[in-house]
């Protein structure tokens, strides 16, 4: 009887939890739906209005090689953000990286010095730029007497990229599964031939992830290179001036767009240098994308 009574209760309240969690799962679907949505119309709509605002503006005097205040070249400062970005990432992908195989390969797991270097990553990556570019200012180009430079941006640019590059890297190591590992031991290979051959190409995607999102930081950076490396549209001269051209001071796109803005008289080459931006930084990542892919091949 009791029997009876349990399945009879189960029929009666099964249909009805079912279509609950029928709905409830309807629901959650219309919410992620809806916020997808609304995030790629507002991206399109930023989008479509910096290109709708900036092509009519793209003139041959933008590509000028020298700046005036007439042509408001932005050449300079876009090869000036190639220098940086570059720069900041020899600087930082080597070190981010490097860290992050030995937290995860070397490091005793959940040791006190883990937990603390992860804390204290994840509590850099929250701090504001303008506090990186005040610390480039005060140690950079005043301590080391670097000045207004390439290189003092650069290096500002690497500390503050840093824990983004380690702890994405960190976890694309942490995500490879440990068969990898041990199938690289059972085939004779050592710890170090292991990593290089076996644990890292695997956990390549989640590192080009963060070495893509270093780079569009460093492109639109604005703040902490307002400090660090200056305001001047120049190109720095390493033809003649060899490796002493890190020391030159130079604009990038992001702070050449900041200084027109602030200075409000040539707007329509803010919104043409903004297009230049866009299109700088998605060539960028399709020639990671496609670097990243090769290499995986390989």
């Amino acid at each position: 009887m009791k029997a009876l009574a349990s399945s009879g209760l189960a029929r009666k309240t099964g249909p009805s939890t079912s279509s609950y969690a029928h709905a409830s799962s309807q629901i959650a679907r219309g919410v992620i739906y809806a916020g997808a949505l609304f995030t790629t119309l507002v991206l399109l709509g930023i989008v479509g209005f910096i290109l709708v605002n900036g092509v009519p503006h793209l003139t041959p005097t933008l590509f000028e090689w020298n700046y005036t205040s007439e042509n408001v070249s932005l050449m300079p400062a876009l090869i000036s953000t190639l220098y940086m970005a570059l720069l900041a990432l020899l600087i930082a992908v080597p070190i981010g990286v490097s860290s992050a195989i030995y937290l995860v390969e070397y490091a005793k797991p959940g040791s006190r010095f883990v937990r603390a270097v992860r804390v204290t990553t994840e509590t850099l990556q929250g701090i504001p730029s303008i506090i990186y570019g005040l610390f480039g200012m005060l140690f950079f180009t005043t301590v080391l007497g670097w000045g207004l430079s390439l290189l003092s941006g650069a290096c500002t640019l690497a500390i503050m990229v840093l824990p983004v590059v380690m702890r994405t890297a960190e976890e694309a190591l942490i995500a490879v599964p440990a068969s990898y590992r041990a199938g690289g031991f059972a085939l004779g290979a050592g710890y170090l031939r292991t990593i290089f051959r076996c644990v890292l190409p695997s956990a390549l995607p989640g590192i080009v992830g963060g070495v893509l999102l270093a780079l569009g930081r460093c492109v639109g950076e604005v703040a902490a290179l307002l400090f660090t490396a200056g305001t001047i549209a120049q190109i720095p001269d390493f033809g003649g001036q060899g490796i002493f051209a890190l020391f030159d001071s130079c604009r990038t796109l992001a702070v050449h767009m900041y200084v027109l803005a602030s200075e409000g008289l040539h707007i329509d080459g803010t919104y043409a240098t903004a297009v230049v931006l866009l299109v700088l930084v998605t060539l960028l990542n399709v020639i990671a994308n496609v670097a990243e892919k090769r290499l995986r091949v390989k």
